[in-house]
């Protein structure tokens, strides 16, 4: 059923459905969503009145929290760590610090137009723990991409080394052997959903996380990412918004007490919507045209 339907038997009118939805009191496996056109089922959804007020898709939120590290929900357009840049002040790592009126120590990050799953540690012990995990590659790391072409198959693997420039200024794979200042990366696809007759759904699993790698590995195989304006182009860029690119599953084991812990996160509103129009827009394609034929004229 839809989202706007359900709320309708918790017993919201109209304007206090809206209402909820847009000031982050409707929780979708505990991330607020404003998107009433959502299908959902009953049990995934959280009505929470008494919840700080925020925009859903617009800022940041605090999934988990104790005394050793913190999982947020990143949206698309923030960053991870402070920068220079523009903008730069607003980013994950000083938000937590100002929610949490306590230390917020970065361990690793996502690019900024990606939206999801990201972890900060609380304590250097932490820290070192959280950072160790990654660097023996047992974290789990799961991102949903919406592509441009056809993937070449159901389930595929890509392992190269990349580097800072692969000789046109951008980072990607590096042809013969590997050098000094490359990296090995390491990404398993698997072809969820045709959309429409270019669009795919597709997950990718990290095994190294490399910048961009997600992104470099689809692009390179022909399949660049809806909104990818480093690796992308005009085409696979028309019409879209934001990257879309979704981390959407983190797995790790807990700093402290060892124990095993996974948290997964909805695709955001932005690529839900986008995703629903696509899927739309190939079941109801617009009549073609037909050409007016003008009465030949007779000679004569």
């Amino acid at each position: 059923m839809k989202l706007s339907d359900h709320l309708k038997h918790l017993g919201l009118t109209n304007s206090e459905a809206k209402k909820a939805l847009l000031s982050g009191k409707v929780f979708l496996h505990g991330i607020p969503t404003a998107d009433g056109g959502r299908d959902i089922q009953p049990y995934q959804i959280e009505l929470r009145p008494e919840a700080p007020r925020l925009t859903p898709g617009r800022d940041l939120v605090l999934l988990h929290r104790d005394d050793a590290f913190i999982v947020v929900w990143k949206p698309s357009g923030m960053l991870s760590v402070p920068a220079s840049k523009a903008g730069g002040h607003l980013n994950v790592m000083g938000l937590v610090g100002k929610l949490t009126r306590g230390p917020a120590l970065a361990v690793h990050r996502i690019d900024q137009g990606t939206s999801g799953l990201m972890m900060i540690a609380r304590t250097e012990a932490a820290q070192l723990n959280l950072k160790a995990q990654l660097e023996e590659h047992s974290v789990e790391r799961r991102y949903i991409a919406m592509t441009h072409g056809r993937p070449p198959s159901e389930a595929w693997t890509v392992s190269n080394h990349l580097a800072d420039d692969r000789g046109d200024g951008l980072r990607g794979s590096i042809e013969g052997p590997p050098t000094a200042r490359s990296k090995h990366a390491k990404t398993d696809f698997v072809h969820l959903e045709r959309i429409d007759k270019q669009v795919n759904l597709v997950e990718a699993k990290l095994h190294t996380g490399r910048t961009h790698q997600v992104r470099i590995h689809l692009a390179e195989g022909g399949t660049p990412i809806l909104g990818d304006d480093r690796y992308g182009n005009s085409v696979t860029n028309r019409g879209v918004s934001r990257l879309c690119l979704h981390a959407v599953v983190l797995g790790i084991r807990h700093p402290t007490t060892g124990e095993t812990m996974r948290f997964t996160s909805p695709i955001p509103d932005s690529m839900e919507r986008l995703l629903r129009s696509l899927r739309h827009a190939s079941a109801n394609p617009s009549p073609k045209r037909r050409k007016s034929r003008r009465p030949k004229k007779r000679r004569g």
